[in-house]
C-alpha cells in the first residue's frame, strides 16, 4: 500500500520520469498527441476540456495495473476513460495525469442462458452487449440513451428509461475486477445471487466514478427478452397532468417498463431535430413488457389514468421497427436540445425526488424556466421521480453560464429540501461536488475516509466526488505547467 510520510508529505510528482516510464512499457499505444488528449480530457457536458498529459490504450487488465503502479511510483494522476458521454466533468483531467481508455478491452468474457447472467470487459458498449444476446432470448436492460461503456455505467451508477421496472446500474451489478490505486488487482462479489460474506465492496466500486479503483470487468444480472412490448406516445394539455398521469400510475402498482416525460418544449426540439410530428405539449413516453394479456391490461390501465388527467390520444407503437424510431427520438433529445441553438452547449443537469413531491418540483421549476433568459427542454425518467433538464447556453458569455449556475443550483436545493437527491443518475464529477456536503453532512468524512484508505494519495481521478482537500491532506497535485499541457 503506498503511504504518505509522517507529515503527509510524499515524494514529488515527476511527470517526465513516469512518461518516460510509460512509453517504455507501451510504446505506440502511449499518446501524447494533442488532438488524442484534448478528446479524453472532456465528456459531454459543458465543462471545458482538461487534458491529461498522456493517454495510454489498454487492453487487458494487466496493462492497466502495470500503468497504475508505474503511476503510482512517479505520483501521476490516473484517470479512467470509457465513451465520453458522462454529463458532469468526470474525465476532465484536472491535474494533468495519465488518461487510461479501456475501449481496448472489449471481450465478452462469457454468457450464461442458464443462469441470467454474463461477464463483460469494462470497453465492452450497452449496444454491443444486446447485439452479442440478441439470439439468447436474454438482454441487458439498463438504458441510459448513449451507447455508453459497460465499465463507465457501473463506475458512474448509471440508469435510464428501464430503471423503473429493472432497476439501475448497483441492482444489476454482480462482481467486478478493480484495479487499486497502487496496481493490485481485486475481485469482488460473485455470480451467486445474494451473498452474506464480508464488506459489500462491489456496491462501494459502483458509483465511485474511478476515485476508488479503475473497473476492468463486470459480471452483470441479465433480463429475459419479454414475449411483448408496446410503446405508446400520449399528449396533455398541461405538465401537472402528465406528472399526475405518472405518480396515480407508480402508486397503482402499474409494472410499466418505461414511463418518460417530455415537456413541450423538448416536444418540440425533438420534432425539429428527428423529423417527427408529435404534438407540442407536455407527453409521456411509455413502454410496457410482459405476456400479451398482461401488457393490454398494462396499456388499458394507464390509459385510463392518463384520460382523467387532460391526456390523449395515445399513438402506440408495436412492431419493432415502430419502437425503436420512437426510442431513438426520445434517446436524441439531448442533442435535440442543443440544436434549438447552434453553436451553443448543453449544461445539462438532474434530480431525483420522492414521486410524492415529483410534481411540486416539476412545476416550481417550470415557474423558474417562465422566468429565465436561457431556453432549458426538461426530460425525465418519471417513473422513478428523476428528472433532467439540458440549459443551452453561450460559454463564452458569463451572464449565460451564471444564470444556468442559478437555475441548477435552485433545482438541486429544491429536490435536497423535498427529500431528494443532487443527482439521479449523471454522478457527481466536478459539477456537483459543492452539493455533496449538503446531501450528506457528516457522511462525506466518512467518504473521505474511504477514499484516504484506498488512495492516500489521491491519484485516482482527482477533483471528482469529493473536495480535493477532504482526500488526502498535506497532498496535493498541481496541474501541470500551461507549456506543458
Amino acid at each position: 500500500m503506498l503511504e504518505p510520510g509522517p507529515t503527509g508529505a510524499c515524494a514529488p510528482l515527476d511527470r517526465k520520469a513516469a512518461l518516460a516510464a510509460l512509453a517504455a512499457r507501451f510504446g505506440g499505444r502511449l499518446s501524447t498527441a494533442a488532438a488524442v488528449r484534448d478528446q479524453h480530457g472532456h465528456d459531454e457536458s459543458w465543462h471545458p476540456s482538461a487534458p491529461p498529459d498522456a493517454v495510454l490504450f489498454a487492453r487487458t487488465t494487466d496493462e492497466v495495473s502495470a500503468a497504475v503502479a508505474i503511476c503510482a511510483a512517479h505520483r501521476l494522476p490516473v484517470i479512467a476513460f470509457g465513451t465520453g458521454t458522462a454529463l458532469e466533468g468526470g474525465v476532465c483531467a484536472e491535474t494533468g495525469g495519465l488518461s487510461i481508455d479501456l475501449s481496448g478491452l472489449d471481450r465478452i468474457v462469457r454468457v450464461s442462458t442458464a443462469d441470467l447472467d454474463c461477464t463483460v470487459e469494462a470497453g465492452v458498449t450497452r449496444s454491443r452487449l444486446n447485439s452479442h444476446l440478441r439470439d439468447t432470448g436474454l438482454f441487458f436492460p439498463i438504458d441510459p440513451g448513449a451507447d455508453a461503456s459497460i465499465g463507465g455505467m457501473a463506475a458512474t451508477r448509471a440508469s435510464g428509461t428501464n430503471a423503473v421496472r429493472y432497476g439501475t446500474m448497483r441492482d444489476t451489478v454482480l462482481g467486478l475486477t478493480v484495479v487499486l490505486a497502487d496496481g493490485r488487482v481485486i475481485r469482488t462479489g460473485g455470480r451467486a445471487r445474494k451473498s452474506a460474506a464480508g464488506y459489500d465492496l462491489t456496491r462501494l466500486f459502483v458509483g465511485s466514478e474511478g476515485t476508488l479503483g479503475l473497473i476492468t470487468e463486470i459480471t452483470l444480472r441479465l433480463a429475459g427478452v419479454p414475449e411483448a412490448i408496446v410503446a405508446a406516445v400520449c399528449p396533455f394539455a398541461g405538465i401537472r397532468g402528465a406528472v399526475e398521469t405518472v405518480i396515480e400510475t407508480i402508486q397503482a402498482g402499474v409494472p410499466v417498463a418505461r414511463i418518460e416525460l417530455l415537456d413541450e418544449v423538448q416536444i418540440d426540439a425533438v420534432n425539429r431535430y428527428s423529423r417527427t410530428d408529435h404534438r407540442v405539449a407536455p407527453t409521456l413516453f411509455l413502454e410496457f413488457h410482459g405476456s400479451p394479456a398482461a401488457v393490454a391490461e398494462q396499456a388499458e390501465a394507464v390509459a385510463a389514468v392518463a384520460e382523467a388527467h387532460g391526456g390523449g390520444p395515445f399513438a402506440w407503437a408495436r412492431a419493432a421497427e415502430e419502437r425503436a424510431r420512437l426510442w431513438r427520438a426520445r434517446h436524441e433529445a439531448y442533442w435535440a436540445a442543443i440544436a434549438l441553438r447552434p453553436g451553443a452547449k448543453g449544461w445539462p443537469t438532474d434530480v431525483c425526488v420522492p414521486i410524492s413531491r415529483l410534481a411540486d418540483c416539476i412545476l416550481e421549476t417550470k415557474a423558474d424556466l417562465a422566468a429565465s433568459s436561457v431556453i432549458a427542454p426538461m426530460v425525465g425518467h418519471v417513473g422513478d421521480g428523476n428528472f433532467h433538464l439540458v440549459i443551452v447556453i453561450d460559454p463564452a458569455r458569463p451572464d449565460e453560464l451564471a444564470e444556468a449556475q442559478r437555475l441548477s443550483d435552485r433545482l438541486v436545493r429544491r429536490a435536497l429540501a423535498m427529500g431528494g437527491t443532487s443527482s439521479g443518475e449523471h454522478g457527481i464529477g466536478t459539477g456537483k461536488v459543492a452539493y455533496l456536503e449538503a446531501e450528506h453532512g457528516d457522511a462525506v468524512a466518512v467518504m473521505a475516509s474511504i477514499k484516504r484508505a484506498l488512495d492516500p494519495l489521491g491519484l485516482l481521478n482527482p477533483g471528482k466526488v469529493l473536495r480535493a482537500g477532504a482526500i488526502a491532506p498535506g497532498v496535493r497535485v498541481a496541474p501541470p505547467p500551461a507549456a506543458d499541457r
